[in-house]
């Protein structure tokens, strides 16, 4: 069986296993909340579709809250007058959604509490965001305000706050920049931008930003000066220093620091523009074009030289210095009707007219040797093989003088080069990729860029790359159990290779050869089967699967070696021996699997007290073969109150040991029932009634379902939890009783010193009767031996709204006993009772609870059951 887990559900796709991990147990350390959502299990043996089962991780965090205050629009934003209306506003990231509550100084600000305040929570934002607003303030309104932000301590996370002092000073910031805008600086200066406050209450905080995300790294922050030493050109752009209080608007103001710089200097050859010829011929025209980048662009300037020696325009030399026809920073020289005597080197230099910046000069030689590109690819280059990870060289040679710039780009799909851009340059024809990938495979494009050669249709060829890889198997890595003397079948299937033609497979134990052989071009897989296992047959079985580019590895762990067992937790202890000092537990358990290895024949139990070191041990053996789901038993005796017990259980075979399940096993004076399980906590259903309890969910209840009646949630809010309840749709009729049954439960014997009070125990469990129809809910004691039950313990009639409510009674039993449970239909179909959340617990009852609705307990209770039973919550790891 292969387990994997990822984090969408996804199909057998390549991302679906190139995402995943392989293992049971995925464990996630330090957990960040954007690691939140859903996480699917799947499970896969080769039978059948594969299962998959999902959870859903809540990552609960609570930041601290920050308050803004605003005034309303169109008011004096300089001072906060009386008559003036402002509000407070409150926010906090959080999951689960935050609970906001005001203060001013230590009196707790309500709604209506005050005719000059009121709270809201505005409809866009959901909820989220708690606003005060003080209408027309007044001289009390002068005060601290805090915001308390709260997520019910949720997974233990505290509350956090945080103040505003409002006064008659209160403004919103302003700031002024002492500088110029913009500044031109050369590189390599330092350059100081002072920002100052000029108003605001509470004092503002001031920070830069940069328009290029981050601010240089050697950049220095001292109060409101930002100092950037040794500038570079990747450093210039827009800076803005901004100044924020919380009231109103942040403040804002912006300079662009532009550093001088010359770069990326190309030319190009127009051969004669009006006869569309691609050479250069004597008594034609000849156009010679430079290009640079220049910042600023208008400090640009250009001069040409004809063999060293400075070119003036003339009629025949028309020198043009940035052409309106093209982009900027070009300049072009026209040689109009050719000479012989016009061969030679013509150099255009660029320059900046405020200088401090090397000027770039740029050579074109025009000669009867100047001819147009050609290109071509080396025989043998094209297809070119490569094994996945190595560095490959597409080649395109190039001839013509002078020797264009090469583009390359993808020729088969719009996909982007290894780089990431969509095109890259190459000055020599090559490209060179480093660590290939299988993604890379296809066609590659170069063609002749106009720059730095001729400025006429490109010239193209095409490289085609094919990128073999190893066969890429699974399972990657299986465990395989079985029992001595049966076959055992491994197959090993191949999911992708290249070339797909798979040479051979070879079959391995701990490195020894059992079967090779040449890959079977028309199947996807190969299998070796062990016909009768023994035990020189446990061990590691490899599956080699070999093509030209390498193996691929299926491995498989042979073993006799028995499943865990599965404790059953879902049932308070029924030996319960209430002796004064020690208690005794029935450990419940089922074999997984039992019958996928040899028989198990013993448990070694292992106990010890925990934080203890000392474990000790005992054999518990098993007289029959064990039966799929088969619930055995230990009793365990002596245990000391109330101390809590790590146990142990291991399976053995004739392999020797299984794989070990533990537990904790806790005292408690409580038995307590949530029916979130199938054997509903060993309740059971009484024989002499008229119909039977049912246990259900909301998340599955059946569509033709009753409506106004019965419960939408169970006790605790939730959807998927369960609950029992009495259906009393047809064939029920009124009167009809149902009663479900509560495992024994021991007491604790009499004093031998004649203690004449038997103990007390209370009794407690949620009940929702809610529909026109509602009959009775009646709660009896049944003592060991009783035959007949006497009058209910408790007992209820009639509906009693949509919200569970809570009941709690004491009773004194003075022998071993049951709880029964006995609903009874009322009149009609709009009768379903419900309960949930039985416990039985050690002592009288405290004051019983006052009836709490549903809609209170899933924002107080609900929440932190969640966090304790019913959805996996992990903290922050950073908080």
């Amino acid at each position: 069986e292969q387990i994997r887990w990822t984090k969408t559900a996804g199909s057998v796709s390549d991302r679906f296993q190139d995402s995943s991990v392989f293992n049971d147990t995925l464990h996630i350390a330090k957990i960040q909340r954007t690691q939140g959502g859903r996480y699917y299990c799947k499970a896969e043996n080769g039978l059948g579709s594969p299962a998959i089962k999902s959870i859903r991780v809540d990552v609960y965090y609570l930041d601290n809250p920050v308050i803004t205050v605003h005034q309303s629009i169109g008011e004096a934003k300089e001072q906060f007058y009386y008559e003036r209306t402002v509000f407070l506003r409150c926010v906090a990231n959080s999951n689960p959604p935050v609970r906001y509550s005001w203060h001013r100084g230590r009196e707790v600000l309500t709604q209506g509490s005050d005719k000059g305040v009121e709270i809201y929570e505005p409809f866009f934002t959901q909820g989220e965001t708690k606003i005060l607003k003080l209408k027309n303030l007044r001289p009390q309104d002068y005060a601290n305000y805090s915001c308390i932000a709260s997520v019910r301590n949720v997974c233990g996370i505290p509350d956090r706050s945080v103040i505003f002092g409002l006064t008659n000073k209160t403004a919103s910031p302003s700031i002024k920049l002492l500088v110029e805008d913009p500044i031109v600086v050369n590189p390599g200066q330092t350059v100081s931008l002072v920002c100052i406050t000029t108003g605001g209450e509470p004092p503002p905080t001031l920070t830069w930003v940069s328009s290029n995300d981050s601010l240089p790294q050697r950049s220095v922050v001292k109060g409101g000066t930002l100092t950037l030493p040794a500038i570079t050109s990747d450093e210039a752009g827009v800076y803005s220093c901004v100044a924020s209080n919380n009231v109103g608007n942040p403040a804002k103001k912006s300079t662009t620091i532009v550093v001088r710089a010359l770069k990326k200097g190309r030319f190009w050859i127009t051969p004669d523009p009006y006869h569309n010829d691609d050479n250069i011929q004597i008594g034609r025209e000849v156009k010679i074009s430079c290009q640079v980048e220049a910042t600023p662009p208008e400090e640009l300037t250009f001069s040409w030289l004809k063999n060293g020696r400075a070119l003036r325009s003339s009629e025949r030399m028309v020198i043009t210095q940035t052409d309106p026809d093209i982009s900027p920073g070009t300049t072009n020289l026209d040689i109009i009707d050719l000479k012989f005597t016009d061969f030679g080197t013509y150099t255009c230099v660029a320059a900046l007219k405020g200088g401090g910046i090397p000027e770039i000069s740029i050579d074109v030689n025009i000669s009867s040797t100047t001819v147009p590109p050609s290109l071509t690819v080396p025989r043998g280059k094209s297809p070119l093989v490569a094994r996945e990870g190595d560095t490959v060289e597409l080649e395109c040679l190039v001839s013509g003088k002078p020797k264009p710039i090469i583009l390359w780009s993808r020729a088969d799909k719009e996909a982007p080069m290894p780089d990431g851009s969509m095109q890259m340059e190459s000055y020599d024809g090559v490209l060179r990729i480093v660590n290939v990938s299988r993604e890379m495979t296809g066609s590659y494009r170069c063609q002749t860029s106009q720059y730095n050669g001729f400025n006429v249709k490109p010239r193209e060829a095409v490289v085609e790359l094919i990128v073999q890889y190893p066969p890429t198997v699974e399972p990657v890595h299986m465990e395989v159990r079985q029992g001595l003397g049966r076959p055992v079948v491994m197959t090993c299937r191949v999911l992708r290779a290249h070339p797909s033609r798979v040479l051979r497979f070879e079959w391995l134990l701990s490195n020894r050869l059992l079967h090779a052989g040449a890959f079977d071009p028309h199947k996807d897989e190969t299998e070796y089967t062990i016909r009768s296992l023994n035990r020189e047959g446990w061990g590691e079985y490899t599956c080699n699967v070999i093509n030209e580019a390498g193996a691929g590895k299926c491995t498989f762990q042979v073993t006799g070696k028995a499943y865990p067992p599965e404790f059953y937790y879902d049932t308070y202890s029924p030996l319960w021996q209430n002796r004064p000092r020690v208690y005794g537990f029935k450990l419940q358990w089922t074999q997984m699997n039992p019958g996928a290895v040899d028989r198990i024949v013993a448990y070694r139990l292992g106990i010890r007290q925990v934080g203890s070191q000392r474990w000790w041990e005992q054999e518990i053996p098993v007289g029959d073969t064990i039966g799929k789901g088969e619930l055995m038993t230990h009793n365990l005796t002596e245990l000391i109150k109330p101390e809590s017990y790590e146990v142990r259980l291991t399976p053995i075979t004739r392999f020797g040991e299984g794989d070990s399940t533990i537990r904790i096993i806790t005292y408690s004076g409580e038995f307590h029932c949530s029916f979130e399980e199938e054997p509903i906590c060993m309740f059971t259903q009484d024989k002499n009634d008229d119909f039977d309890w049912t246990r259900h969910s909301a998340a599955t209840r059946d569509t033709k379902y009753t409506p106004n009646t019965g419960p939408s949630a169970d006790h605790t809010g939730s959807k998927q939890g369960f609950y029992m309840y009495i259906e009393t749709s047809r064939p029920r009729k009124k009167g009809d009783e149902a009663r479900l049954v509560s495992p024994f439960f021991n007491i604790a014997p009499k004093n031998p010193y004649g203690n004449p009070n038997p103990p007390a125990y209370c009794f407690g469990f949620f009940y929702h009767m809610y529909g026109k129809h509602i009959g009775t809910l009646n709660a009896f004691l049944k003592q060991k031996g009783q035959m007949t039950l006497d009058a209910p313990v408790w007992s209820l009639s009639g509906n009693q709204g949509d919200r569970w409510k809570q009941a709690k009674v004491s009773i004194h039993p003075t022998s071993s006993f049951q709880v029964v449970l006995e609903g009874i239909r009322g009149p009609g179909i709009e009768g379903d009772i419900a309960i949930d959340d039985v416990t039985l617990e050690e002592g009288e009852c405290r004051d019983p609870p006052p009836n709490i609705s549903a809609n209170a307990l899933s924002t107080s209770s609900h929440i932190w059951l969640l966090c304790t039973t019913l959805v996996l919550t992990l903290l922050e790891g950073q908080r």
